[in-house]
């Protein structure tokens, strides 16, 4: 069974600083992009940042853009997300995705294969 899973998440005060891994199981997806999505209790699943297929091109949510840093292992299989100067409105179940298509990325729906998640929360 192809999986995705994701670690790091945690309980951290305002302005410190997380790091977020999703490391396969089942295949690889060194020639996937691969996103990060989070989705607070009452909203709905937003997007937070990509790296393309290349591991060279990376998008972000401007909500993150600045304190977000997403990349890929040297392996490209695992991908982290560096979160920096994290505030209260981060506080989210973040999700970790595998995409095959090289556009469309900031929805949902462009991805084929999702993790099941892992809580951040910031208190303030």
């Amino acid at each position: 069974q192809v999986q995705l899973v994701e670690s790091g998440g945690g309980l951290v005060q305002a302005g410190g600083s997380l790091r977020l891994s999703c490391a396969p199981s089942g295949r690889t997806f060194g020639n996937y992009a691969m996103g990060w999505f989070r989705q607070a209790p009452g909203t709905e699943r937003e997007f937070v940042a990509v790296i393309g297929r290349n591991g060279f091109n990376t998008y972000y949510a401007d909500s993150v853009k600045g304190r977000f840093a997403i990349s890929r292992g040297n392996a490209r299989n695992t991908v982290y997300l560096q979160m920096n100067s994290l505030k209260p409105e981060d506080t989210a179940v973040y999700y970790c995705a595998a995409s095959r298509r090289d556009d469309g990325l900031g929805l949902g729906s462009s991805y084929d294969y999702w993790g099941q998640g892992t809580q951040v929360t910031v208190s303030s």
